[in-house]
């Protein structure tokens, strides 16, 4: 017997539905790429905390809806105007709350398996890949874009990146560049690749799994629904590397500039467009994340960071321009990573400032 959670605030945008034992959460705004607002965000933290303590549920799936998207990430467009009429206060209120939930569910005491598909950036990342079990289909699109508007990787991805193999979270953090879900196994955003047709019909498949714990659960996946990871990403790992493991910003930018490499050419060119401002602040939130090695002192770094960035001119103008207008044609302040106030963000980062 199938018995719908009823929803306190916007029921249609998230569906939560109980089959025996297994509790099961959508994300259900496929018109907006399931895109996270403070209404879904409230109510997946009342579920989940109210299945947390629900004896009756042994395992919880959250999914999303749709074939284009998992989650593309909170909804920007709200965020710019949150920051555009003065209301800096009730967006650093959402991200506090989305930074809880996605602690929430790297701590949950039960089973909880995500299932990212498609596109998942920012906040979906922060759902799906601090999960207990994260599942993922081959062909999604997934990373942290932030530096693309103008603000910093978040929602505990900076953590993510700063326990990727090498220098790749320096990488993915400054450029922006996305990465697919066979890669995410290898960069540490998800446990298992699974096939098509699993993911497809994932409900129908977990009664089996019922009564394991999270280890148990990825490990079996792995071996009856397992789908082939990507390696490929290791062949590009000497020439980023050698370049994002300098030591400051300007330096990772100067060496790819001298480096021969396409693909390094390619970062050099994505850094450029990049705010100048994002690309140091994510080099070093990654930094200092790699040096804690802690999730919940990464999303209280990157909250730090977050207060101060929405204040500088470059999240309005990058969302406006990438969102917006969709020109693609941010005019960056400051303009370059010589004019970055370098002390601030590092003191931000390290959380020494006054």
């Amino acid at each position: 017997m199938e018995n719908q959670s009823p929803a306190t605030a916007a029921p249609s945008q998230i569906i939560s539905t109980v089959h025996g034992p297994i509790g099961h959460i959508e994300l259900n705004r496929d018109a907006k790429l399931n895109a996270l607002n403070l209404d879904m965000l409230n109510e997946l933290s009342r579920v989940l905390r109210a299945w947390a303590q629900d004896s009756s549920i042994s395992l919880v799936l959250l999914t999303g809806r749709g074939q284009r998207a998992f989650c593309a990430g909170g909804d920007i467009a709200d965020f710019h105007a949150a920051i555009t009429t003065g209301r800096h206060q009730d967006f650093a209120n959402l991200l506090a709350t989305e930074f809880d939930l996605d602690y929430l569910i790297s701590t949950y005491p039960k089973p909880l398996i995500s299932l990212a598909h498609g596109i998942t950036m920012g906040g979906g990342i922060g759902l799906a890949s601090h999960a207990p079990v994260r599942l993922v289909t081959a062909n999604a699109t997934m990373g942290m874009p932030e530096a693309k508007i103008g603000y910093t990787p978040d929602v505990g991805g900076s953590h993510l990146l700063a326990s990727a193999p090498g220098h790749f979270g320096e990488y993915y953090a400054m450029s922006a560049q996305s990465f697919t879900g066979a890669d995410a196994v290898l960069l540490g955003f998800a446990d298992v690749v699974v096939t098509e047709g699993f993911a497809e019909n994932i409900l129908d498949e977990l009664d089996e799994f019922v009564g394991l714990n999270a280890g148990e659960i990825a490990a079996a996946i792995e071996v009856m629904h397992g789908a082939p990871e990507s390696f490929a990403l290791k062949m590009d790992q000497g020439w980023i590397d050698h370049a994002f493991g300098a030591d400051t910003p300007q330096e990772v930018f100067d060496r790819l500039q001298h480096m021969v490499h396409p693909s390094a050419q390619r970062a050099a060119q994505q850094l450029a467009a990049n705010s100048p401002t994002s690309v140091a602040s994510a080099f070093y939130n990654v930094r200092a994340a790699r040096e804690e090695q802690d999730l919940r002192s990464a999303l209280d770094r990157e909250l730090r960071l977050a207060r101060y960035l929405m204040y500088r001119p470059d999240l309005a103008e990058g969302i406006r321009a990438q969102v917006i207008d969709k020109d693609r044609n941010p005019t960056w302040s400051p303009a370059s990573l010589e004019e970055v106030d370098h002390a601030a963000l590092r003191s931000l980062a390290e959380g020494t400032e006054d």
